[in-house]
């Protein structure tokens, strides 16, 4: 669990970028951290493993405050894949970018290459295992960073906008496995995250930051009702979301939505075909 307890932070210049954060995240969750740019999303989480610490305020971690704390301290439990993948390169091959945080730990030699190699399939990159890190595409990079995350097995993984750069198909196969991972090992997800249909689909769980507040703390699902003022923090309600809210149905795809309205326009065809019968 990570929970924020009335967090204040400011850079050196003193303005105010977090102010009296209050909110909780509980193990095994899927939570989307939701914000405009330069709301604080991506400094929030940063606090959540101790790249930062609050002026003000705690950051506990299993209930323990991380003042204290450095990342490798909590390397065990939080994982954080950054927004620019360069920033997190290291190794001169793909494998050896992988393995740098298992050797650290000593593991044997057989478990610590099963690692490596189940997290780089899991991203796709199997066949990138002895390139340089730095000549991967944009995409590559991200999904590098995220195996390297995965291959030490942190029980919250912290992500920050892990899909940009990624084309349809390599953004729905990374998300998918993750949301598979989530729900089969309870592991917790924090997604920070611009495409609002990816925090639909995969979180159940919102936090939303505009001007270093959080102005929202609930279920994905009801913040995308069409009853808050999401654009007024900088947000758009996902087009699937916005259909179901004019159509009164809920649904989590476009085919799910298409089967539902068929159901729902039935009976009234049903009725008058039955009322056109009574009268003949």
């Amino acid at each position: 669990m990570i929970e924020a307890k009335e967090v204040n932070f400011a850079y050196r210049r003193g303005v105010p970028v977090l102010q009296d954060i209050q909110c909780k995240v509980e193990d095994g969750e899927a939570v989307a951290l939701l914000g405009h740019n330069g709301s604080g999303k991506t400094t929030l989480s940063r606090l959540f493993m101790a790249l930062n610490h609050p002026r003000s305020g705690q950051v506990l971690v299993d209930g323990v405050d991380i003042v204290d704390c450095e990342p490798a301290d909590l390397a065990d439990k939080v994982g954080y894949v950054f927004q620019n993948p360069d920033l997190q390169l290291l190794g001169d091959t793909v494998y050896d970018e992988v393995a740098y945080g298992l050797q650290t730990r000593k593991m044997p030699k057989a478990d610590l290459d099963k690692q490596v190699r189940e997290a780089v399939e899991a991203m796709g990159l199997t066949s990138c295992l002895d390139q340089y890190p730095r000549g991967l595409s944009f995409g590559q990079k991200r999904r590098l960073g995220v195996a390297v995350a995965l291959a030490l097995q942190p029980r919250t993984l912290i992500l920050d906008e892990i899909t940009n750069g990624q084309d349809e198909q390599e953004k729905l196969h990374m998300m998918n496995y993750l949301s598979r991972l989530q729900r089969e090992k309870h592991i917790t997800l924090i997604l920070i995250t611009h495409d609002m249909e990816i925090a639909r689909k995969y979180t159940t769980h919102a936090l939303v930051l505009h001007d270093g507040q959080l102005v929202y703390d609930g279920k994905t699902k009801e913040l995308f009702d069409g009853r808050r003022p999401i654009e007024e923090w900088g947000l758009k309600q996902p087009v699937l979301a916005r259909l179901g809210a004019l159509f009164g149905v809920d649904a989590d795809s476009p085919e799910v939505l298409c089967d539902r309205l068929e159901l729902k326009e039935a009976p009234k065809e049903g009725r008058k075909e039955e009322k056109e019968g009574g009268e003949a």
